[in-house]
């Protein structure tokens, strides 16, 4: 069996970045290092369409950062998102929506997996946020066209601990009750931490693995006004964010090393 990588990216240079190292779908994202991503611009996604045309791409779909509970004008943003790419040539799409009390918002997430009908739909880790996850699990059971939930288990890192028995528990429910739902774990996936990952969630049905690869850069300016920025702070505040190759890479190569051995 061949893992599938999925990596997160928001450029077109982190995107050539992770095809080159073994990428086998996208996640297009914009401002991957402020605040988790947003909804990319329409002009990325072709660039990325056209410098690798055999990729597969999901697009998230966020209209800003911070929390999961969108008001009217923002949710009705997400919906013509989705309309506009979903006449662009991608795989899917990627959201997250949720109630001000933390449960999934069953009835607009349903909205827009309508809308975004027959694309693939991944839930992101919105799921993270939620008051329970087997509740939110249960709750993603009942809205027809989830494809899969990107998820580090409600942990910081997917590879720890508390998340991989988290990440255990919902492949088991998903293989023995809802197997059009796959469980795509991500957060901190890296080559130190994906091979323990591998060996905990493989004979629970794990079939895909989520990473970043990414770092900050600095950027080309060789002046730089003293106290000025643009309000990120910290290293990103002149720098950019970028995939690297050998990150993603590194990763592939464990997961190769998997594929084989459940070959053999």
């Amino acid at each position: 069996m061949s893992l599938t990588l999925e990596v997160c990216v928001d450029s077109i240079e982190s995107a050539l970045a992770a095809v080159e190292g073994g990428a086998d779908r996208l996640e297009l994202c914009g401002n991957l290092g402020l605040g988790g991503g947003t909804t990319p611009s329409l002009g990325l996604l072709k660039a990325v369409r056209k410098a690798a045309p055999t990729v597969p791409i999901m697009v998230m779909i966020r209209p800003r950062t911070g929390d999961f509970v969108y008001t009217d004008a923002e949710f009705e943003v997400m919906v013509e998102d989705i309309r506009c790419f979903r006449e662009n040539n991608v795989q899917g799409v990627v959201f997250g929506v949720l109630t001000p009390e933390g449960w999934v918002d069953v009835i607009r997430t349903q909205r827009l997996v309508s809308e975004a009908s027959p694309l693939q739909v991944c839930f992101h880790r919105a799921f993270d946020m939620t008051r329970d996850a087997i509740i939110a699990c249960h709750q993603l059971f009942n809205i027809h066209g989830i494809t899969r939930i990107l998820t580090s288990g409600q942990g910081t890192t997917a590879a720890s601990a508390d998340s991989l028995e988290v990440l255990r528990n919902l492949l088991d429910i998903m293989k023995d009750h809802n197997p059009r739902i796959e469980v795509l774990p991500g957060s901190g996936i890296n080559s130190s931490t994906v091979g323990a990952l591998c060996q905990a969630l493989l004979p629970h049905g794990l079939r895909e693995v989520h990473m970043s690869g990414g770092h900050w850069i600095d950027g080309a300016s060789n002046w730089r006004r003293a106290g000025m920025g643009m309000g990120i702070g910290g290293t990103g505040e002149w720098g950019i964010w970028r995939t690297r190759e050998s990150a993603v890479r590194a990763v592939r190569e464990i997961l190769d090393s998997f594929g084989d051995s459940t070959q053999a």
